[in-house]
């Protein structure tokens, strides 16, 4: 048995790179829009699509029935000015929100944004007499503005469905009144009173004898869990068909669904090196494309002698519309944003999109056995005292030293032999990392641990502790052997599935435990684990995991509450089982899974794979069709139409090539 303290891995949010273009990242706040494209596009579905759609579709008119004047049916009238004014209103619809946010984005000290790419080319049109071009480049970039918009919103919806979860008012009893009051105004102590079908507004302790609980806000799943009177319920948990009544233990902003809920709002605030990049390309390949495109305008004048300035400018004007990066900028987020959001759909919560891009490359998984793999409820099965030792003294003595544990071991002992002797009054307790505990009672010294902890005090014992299948916690007291406990844990009933599918994957699996070899042993043959090592002490851990870094492949790290730091701190990534059990879960790793379930392991790589498989089909759609058209725009060969499909029409390629991964099932 070895009890660890939980350490804390710094896992702060860092700040947000800049970006060339205004294209505000999605950031998952109640009343979030998208700020992009205009501020009158905030993409809002509750007015309906026709609202939304209603400037476009305005200019679309305007701009058709112009075409048929201008071809089809010729009017004698639509000439000169009219004509002017007539293409010059079916511009402003869509014209003047993206005019405004190249105003506002020069302010900001940001010339060369897509807003101020897009004015030049479509102003420039004008200028030059091409008008339903002009009309066209911008109509069909809000469209794709639109669309965007609402792919954007579209793959906020799994995650903001838990903002949902958490209730703003809760009913607290006051000399035996309910009475309404806000979630966040409640203290510590407050007792609420939960009607069958209301959702929890903070974490508690159970004060009724039993409930019945969906805890889907906070897993994903709508089985319902029992709880008993004394059991930690959570916010965002769902009652069942009885009146319960819940005593306050933690502050609103602190309750676990807070903790989520903070974690998801913030997950985009780290980068993918993908992103990285693309941010740091436009920054650097706006301005050059604006520079080239003045070239191309009147560099031509000193070689060719029949030079037509409004011929080059309106090649240098296509060049612009090609060069936009918005498929780039918005797409390639909007990949990871979708996979943040389908693994939080799917109960696993990713603190970055560098987590995604880093779970996608992940050559081994080590585990922990107990709570990993195995249920972590334990049991005990045996208890075998020493004849010349009163056994209902030690087993006394074991639970309270036990106490001081919130071990899952010193649970089961807890659970076998009931409530704590306060009487008992133990000195000198101290905890021997990777052994077990050690105190003195009455002159002589209690030691409550594994064999090594025996062996360390140089106490002899007469049993062969490989004999024995279970987990195995050795006592002794006044320096004799006294006995032991055998402790038996379930394997998880996914655990076998999880192996073959991470083999299937091609992940190499490793378990590492403190546990005894052989019980170690026991449980990787179950489930088909055949790396696995027992009597690790936290160094040992360290140790093998330094092996595997020494072939220089990367490694995420699994445990059901992520107290080996050491081991944390070495993994490539860090993967938190039991999300709802431990403060110290969410705090510390980089992925949480929220319901325990290994099976899910293999579901974050494959989530963080099709991520990035997504992410870079959009970088090589982008390119290669930007670079096509560029050559072709550059050499005259290109229109304002196929620059506008180069521009909007891959974004919009990209975009719903990223929305894909939320109709993904893992």
């Amino acid at each position: 048995m070895i009890h660890q303290d939980k350490e804390v891995k710094s896992t702060k949010n860092k700040a947000k790179p800049s970006c060339c273009c205004s294209h505000e990242e999605p950031v998952h706040t109640e009343n979030d829009g998208h700020d992009h494209g205009g501020h009158d596009h905030e993409h809002n579905v509750e007015g309906g699509l026709f609202k939304l759609f209603l400037p476009s579709i305005i200019s679309f008119v305007l701009l058709i029935v112009g075409i048929a004047f201008d071809n089809y049916f010729k009017q004698e009238w639509f000439a000169g000015y009219v004509r002017i004014v007539w293409y010059a209103i079916a511009y402003l619809p869509v014209g003047i929100p993206v005019l405004r946010e190249a105003y506002e984005s020069i302010l900001k000290g940001d010339v060369f944004s897509e807003f101020f790419l897009m004015c030049i080319a479509t102003i420039g049109a004008f200028a030059i007499g091409e008008y339903p071009e002009g009309v066209a480049v911008m109509l069909f970039y809000t469209i794709g503005e639109t669309f965007q918009g609402m792919a954007v919103k579209r793959a906020k919806t799994s995650i903001k469905k838990l903002l949902d979860q958490r209730p703003d008012e809760v009913h607290i009893l006051e000399n035996n009144v309910a009475v309404k009051v806000k979630a966040k105004d409640v203290q510590i102590g407050a007792i609420i009173q939960l009607k069958a079908g209301e959702k929890l507004g903070l974490d508690g302790e159970l004060l009724s004898d039993s409930a019945f609980v969906n805890t889907a806000a906070l897993t994903g799943e709508s089985k319902p869990a029992t709880k008993k009177k004394g059991d930690t319920v959570l916010a965002g948990m769902i009652n069942g068909n009885t009146i319960i009544e819940v005593k306050v233990t933690t502050a609103y902003s602190d309750s676990k669904l807070s903790k989520i809920l903070e974690l998801v709002q913030n997950a985009t605030a780290k980068k993918a090196p993908a992103e990285l990049f693309i941010r740091k390309f436009a920054k650097i390949y706006t301005p050059i494309v604006v520079y080239l495109a003045i070239a191309i305008c009147l560099v031509p004048m000193l070689f060719v002698s029949n030079y037509v300035f409004a011929d080059w400018l309106y090649r240098a004007l296509v060049f612009l519309v090609i060069s936009c990066p918005c498929a780039l900028v918005i797409s390639i987020p909007l990949g990871y944003f979708g996979g943040i959001g389908a693994a939080s759909r799917n109960g696993i919560l990713f603190k970055g999109s560098n987590f995604l891009d880093s779970i996608s490359t992940i050559q081994n998984v080590v585990v922990d056995k107990t709570g990993t793999m195995t249920e972590g409820v334990f049991k005990v099965q045996d208890v075998i005292i020493k004849p010349e030792f009163d056994k209902d003294e030690i087993l006394k003595l074991v639970n309270v030293l036990e106490n001081k544990s919130s071990h899952p071991v010193a649970t089961a002992i807890h659970n076998h032999v009931g409530t704590v002797d306060s009487s008992v009054e133990l000195k000198d307790i101290e905890e021997i990392s990777g052994h077990g505990l050690k105190a003195t009672y009455k002159e002589k010294d209690l030691h409550v641990g594994n064999f090594k902890l025996l062996e360390k005090f140089n106490i002899s014992y007469d049993i062969d502790p490989s004999t024995i299948v279970y987990t195995t916690i050795a006592i002794a007291y006044g320096g004799k052997f006294a006995g032991y406990l055998t402790i038996a844990d379930e394997i998880k009933e996914d655990a076998k599935e999880t192996v073959s599918k991470l083999k299937a994957l091609g992940v190499k699996l490793t378990m590492l435990s403190g546990d005894k070899s052989n019980v170690v042993q026991f449980v990787a043959d179950k489930v088909g684990i055949k790396n696995a090592f027992g009597n690790l002490l936290p160094e040992d851990k360290v140790n093998k995991v330094n092996e595997i870094k020494a072939k220089n492949e990367t490694i995420a790290f699994v445990g059901d509450g992520v107290n080996d730091a050491p081991v944390i701190a070495l993994s490539t990534v860090g993967i938190a089982m039991g999300g709802l059990g431990s403060d110290a879960t969410i705090e510390t790793a980089d992925i949480v899974i929220q319901d325990d379930k290994p099976s899910k392991i293999a579901m974050a790589i494959n989530i963080g794979k099709q991520t990035k498989k997504i992410v870079w089909q959009n970088i090589t759609l982008a390119f290669v069709v930007k670079a096509f058209v560029l050559i072709l725009g550059a050499g005259g060969l290109a229109t304002m139409w196929e620059a506008v499909f180069a521009d909007v029409g891959v974004a919009l390629l990209a975009i719903l090539n990223a929305v894909r991964i939320q109709r993904m099932k893992f």
